[in-house]
């Protein structure tokens, strides 16, 4: 992840408003909606379901009426339905992590909310993904038992922490946390660009390219060299969205060549053919990539040499490194090893 001021920086130095951003692996949609308050048009995709829900959302937010009302019709549905007692069908996992009551209006959102199709689902669902795990302190907006708020850890690894920590799930009501946070989500600007958000592979972009404007920019993450796997660190709310209740490997991408050093290059390649057949000319790449283990200067060569095998020749404008200090996931699992540097890199085509 990068932040929102990273993304605005480049924005507003190689774009001018009206042009066209583009992210090919959205996550949390930062870029998409930095663009879009910025006066700029996006477009942006993600094989991650709930990288593709939470950009779609913040791209196309619907009017706070239309949300508090819509919550209000799924709380009354809620009170008169008979999912207080559908919660303790649940494994040890899911009634360690929520409270009854707290899991019983989480499954009526989830069996509820049509939010591919609708984006006022489409924004409850967003909304509800961000509060679903974090702290679990008195006044917390997050429904369940102490946990990271960026992933969600293996189920018998949490279970045994709340075990030997004797920590219990919060009462939470879903609802009225999710109407707060509606109502400070929207004291925020809202976007009013052109977006075109997708939830595919970026090997498949350039087949939609010719319902697209000229794309000036691109600001980027790929998946980091075998950091994470969305499918695994974000399973619980990916079980939201309605995958099965558990972590998953390879049920939504086939494509885990970023999960090892041998085949890591090949897949920034494909991302760099993508680009090729998409970018203007002059057009500019801004990337950010990160490793466990390797060294930055290795880093920027792969990039380098990965965008040298497309069509188009392409150049180095700059690039910077940037050594990671705290990682919240550290206290949770005391001495894993995540991503320690990150390297920013500008590139543009000639």
């Amino acid at each position: 992840m990068f932040p929102e001021s990273f993304a605005e920086k480049w924005i507003k130095k190689l774009t001018k408003p009206g042009d066209t951003i583009f992210d090919p692996f959205s996550g949390r949609g930062t870029t998409a909606l930095t663009a879009l308050l910025t006066g700029r048009d996006v477009v942006a995709c993600d094989v991650n379901e709930v990288a593709y829900c939470l950009t779609s959302a913040k791209a196309h937010p619907p009017a706070l009426s239309t949300i508090k009302s819509r919550l209000n019709e799924l709380e009354e549905e809620f009170h008169s339905s008979n999912h207080n007692r559908c919660g303790s069908k649940m494994d040890d996992f899911f009634t360690a992590c929520f409270h009854p009551r707290t899991l019983a209006q989480l499954l009526h959102l989830r069996e509820s909310l049509r939010w591919r199709n609708n984006r006022c689902d489409n924004m409850i669902a967003a909304l509800a993904l961000g509060s679903l795990h974090g702290e679990a302190g008195p006044n917390s907006p997050y429904f369940s038992n102490q946990m990271p708020r960026t992933i969600s850890m293996n189920p018998a690894y949490s279970v045994r922490f709340w075990q030997e920590r004797n920590l219990t799930a919060p009462k939470r009501d879903v609802f009225s946390i999710l109407k707060d946070r509606a109502s400070f989500r929207y004291e925020s600007d809202m976007p009013k660009g052109n977006a075109q958000i997708f939830n595919s592979d970026m090997r498949l972009l350039p087949l939609r390219r010719k319902t697209w404007p000229i794309i000036k920019c691109v600001i980027t993450s790929p998946p980091y060299l075998n950091v994470t796997s969305f499918e695994e660190d974000q399973w619980l709310r990916l079980w939201f969205l309605g995958a099965p209740p558990r972590p998953m490997k390879g049920r939504i991408s086939k494509d885990d060549r970023h999960l090892k050093a041998e085949t890591y290059w090949e897949f920034i390649a494909d991302m760099w053919q993508s680009l090729d057949s998409m970018v203007a000319s002059k057009g500019h790449v801004i990337i950010r990539i990160g490793s466990r283990s390797m060294k930055s200067d290795v880093m920027k060569k792969g990039l380098i040499d990965a965008a040298a095998l497309g069509d188009r020749k392409i150049r180095l404008v700059s690039s910077r490194v940037t050594e990671l200090q705290k990682r919240q996931t550290g206290s949770f699992v005391p001495n894993s090893k995540g991503c320690r540097v990150e390297l920013d890199c500008h590139f543009q085509y000639k």
